[in-house]
């Protein structure tokens, strides 16, 4: 392990004019976090740009060497909409939440489980960790149902419940496992799951330390186009308030309320929404001085 690390801190100031001192020093960040679980969200626009996706990758895969038992949840909603205006359908979505008819679902399944979580997997290994690719109907990880909402949402899933035992098994040997947010049925159907829900399942049932959304914003803004309202810690109510007095709208719901059941259900600490194309914004989550995102507490 000592060589290993002094083989990345060489990598770090071989590959960085002058040094980079936050990935220098991510074994400080990492250390209060080895043997314990970090549950990380992947997915909107922070996806799209090639070069940020292997660098998450190279952050990720350097955590889990140093024993972080990483857990990476994606979505991948740019891919599905452009795959879905190559077929020509158009997307809708209600209050956050894509509207799922059987053909979409079979686009969800194509790209999801295969297109994005193979790239992602195939970005983990070469950046030099373990990763496996799997769907939330693998192992029965995520047991759905269709969701109650209103207007129907087709095949869109409210998770049941989430088992980690295949999860458990590949943390134990220190791969990363990468799930692609597809839940299954008692009779054996598909679902398309919300990822930020997901994640929040997956970390209260793997008892995590932190639960980690990388998005394309900043965070959570009281003005959405100004950048220094942005609310770096929100307790539950708070939360709630927001969303009541309609300042958090569309696909900022689902994120804020998943965060608060992560901590209030799910029993975490703490939750982040942070802005997955900043660099290293994994790494600022576990530093003590603060993830440069909205911190959402008990």
């Amino acid at each position: 392990m000592e060589i290993a690390l002094y083989n990345e801190r060489r990598e770090v100031s071989a590959g960085h004019a002058g040094g980079d001192a936050l990935l220098a020093e991510a074994e400080v960040l990492a250390r209060p976090y080895v043997g314990k679980d970090i549950v990380i969200k992947y997915g909107g626009a922070a996806m799209t740009d090639a070069a940020r996706k292997e660098a998450v990758a190279r952050e990720l895969a350097l955590l889990s060497r140093l024993g972080v038992r990483v857990t990476l949840v994606h979505g991948g909603g740019p891919e599905i909409d452009a795959m879905l205006q190559r077929v020509g359908k158009a997307p809708v979505f209600i209050d956050g939440l894509r509207r799922t008819d059987a053909e979409t679902m079979d686009l969800v399944c194509m790209v999801l489980a295969g297109k994005v979580n193979k790239e992602l997997v195939g970005l983990l290994c070469a950046a030099g960790g373990k990763a496996v690719g799997l769907c939330g109907a693998d192992g029965a990880v995520l047991r759905a149902r269709k969701s109650r909402s209103e207007p129907d949402l087709g095949f869109v899933g409210e998770i049941d419940r989430a088992d980690t035992a295949l999860l458990d098994l590949l943390l134990s040997k220190g791969f990363i496992p990468a799930v692609a947010t597809i839940g299954l049925g008692d009779r054996g159907e598909l679902f398309n799951i919300n990822a930020d829900t997901a994640a929040a399942a997956l970390a209260g049932a793997l008892r995590a330390e932190k639960l980690i959304l990388m998005t394309d914003v900043k965070g959570v803004l009281t003005d959405p186009g100004d950048e220094a309202s942005l609310l770096e810690t929100l307790r539950a109510g708070e939360a709630r308030d927001l969303i009541a007095r309609g300042i958090v709208r569309g696909g900022m719901i689902p994120k804020i309320l998943c965060c608060v059941a992560a901590v209030e259900e799910g029993g975490l600490k703490e939750a982040f929404i942070v802005n997955g194309r900043v660099p290293h914004a994994v790494l600022h989550a576990l530093s003590p001085e603060g993830c440069g995102g909205t911190r959402i507490a008990r």
